[in-house]
């Protein structure tokens, strides 16, 4: 009776989600740019680049930037690099814009928002691009996304970097990412201004300047491990419209070489996604075995019934899964790696939360940040 039950809440469960009006699992929200030599765009426009150890990447992303157009100034907050990020910076920046030496990090601050709030005090144009230190821009993407946030009448408008798909463990987690990302942060409600709903992408978020002060950007958000997701609502409860898309034109150039990178990633945010609850964290690994495990185990059922419900079951995973699979240009077979995937993603989340019981907190970079359980 119990196995019975579970496939059909799986079954039921996943075929809501395939009917919810907004459809999470859709690609409709995109922005590419258009190709060719782009134009610059018709404001003036700060790229505001926090970087802490990125020597390996930063020229790459200055490059890019600098390939954009005129009328962009380029400020990247050197977060108190221990190794050539600055140098390497300043040569590749030219005359181009600054390096910021910043300071150490006060208590209570996490070290990306400390970067952006001494680099965003030095913002003086009508639009601010926040951009990361390993994200490499395809020409002409600036001026689609000020163009698009114009024509729309928008304030904040945050594009889903594409993650690097090369390996084996990149091919089965980061679409993975994206897709949960997606379900937990719906991007149709997120663009609506009736929803409480607001989402973010860090890689890459262009925002009127305004629009960040009147929001009370970056102190508002100052101890924020989820960051993007932080700002974006704090920015949509002041009353200002924000939007986020998926796209191929920026594209994350970290690569993650073994498991271990990619659960170290996760971990990093993971339980603060559950709000530090235990009991969030709980019902998560309930839901995820009853829609994920119980699926592909309930397979080798003898009884009918119950291998027909979790056919359906994975069926439907796959369905959803399919839309995002293919927009990165990955295999269609992949689709069925999902199950795994995402119990790999709640043992990284009960790792995130035992760092978090035995007072580590989320580590990056030679950081840790030790949240208090609520």
């Amino acid at each position: 009776m119990l196995y019975l039950f579970l496939s059909i809440s799986a079954a039921f469960i996943w075929l809501v989600i395939l009917l919810l009006p907004w459809q999470p699992w859709k690609v409709k929200e995109t922005l590419e740019s258009r190709g060719g030599k782009p134009p610059s765009p018709r404001k003036e426009l700060t790229v505001l680049i926090p970087a802490r150890n990125e020597e390996k990447t930063i020229d790459k992303t200055i490059g890019a930037v600098k390939k954009q157009g005129s009328c962009i100034r380029i400020i990247v907050v050197d977060d108190c690099s221990t190794d050539q990020t600055a140098a390497v910076a300043q040569k590749a920046m030219s005359t181009s814009g600054s390096v910021i030496r910043g300071r150490p990090l006060p208590p209570g601050w996490s070290g990306k928002v400390w970067a952006l709030e001494q680099g965003f005090q030095r913002v003086n144009t009508p639009f601010v691009l926040l951009l990361d230190a390993d994200i490499i821009l395809k020409p002409g993407i600036i001026t689609a996304a000020v163009e698009h946030l114009e024509k729309n009448h928008l304030d904040l408008v945050s594009l889903m970097a594409q993650l690097r798909m090369k390996n084996i463990y990149e091919r089965l987690f980061m679409p993975a990412f994206i897709y949960f990302f997606k379900l937990l942060y719906p991007f149709q409600l997120s663009n609506r201004a009736d929803t409480s709903t607001a989402a973010a992408a860090g890689g890459f978020i262009l925002a009127r300047t305004h629009a960040l002060r009147q929001a009370g950007a970056f102190e508002s958000i100052k101890d924020a491990i989820i960051d993007d997701c932080s700002l974006a609502s704090k920015v949509k409860k002041a009353g200002f419209r924000t939007w986020i898309g998926l796209t191929r034109s920026v594209v994350s150039i970290r690569s993650y070489e073994s498991i271990k990178d990619i659960w170290h990633m996760v971990e990093r945010t993971a339980f603060a996604q559950l709000r530090y609850s235990w009991l969030l964290l709980i019902l998560a690994t309930v839901i995820m075995i009853i829609l994920f495990f119980w699926p592909v185990l309930g397979l080798f059922s003898i009884d009918n019934e119950i291998a027909v419900l979790c056919i359906a079951a994975l069926l439907f995973i796959c369905i959803t899964y399919l839309p995002v699979i293919k927009f990165y240009h990955q295999p269609s077979l992949l689709a069925l790696s999902l199950p795994a995937a995402a119990m790999l993603f709640m043992a990284m989340t009960w790792s995130s939360a035992l760092s978090h019981l035995a007072g580590k907190g989320a580590c990056w970079k030679g950081r840790c940040y030790r949240r208090e359980t609520p």
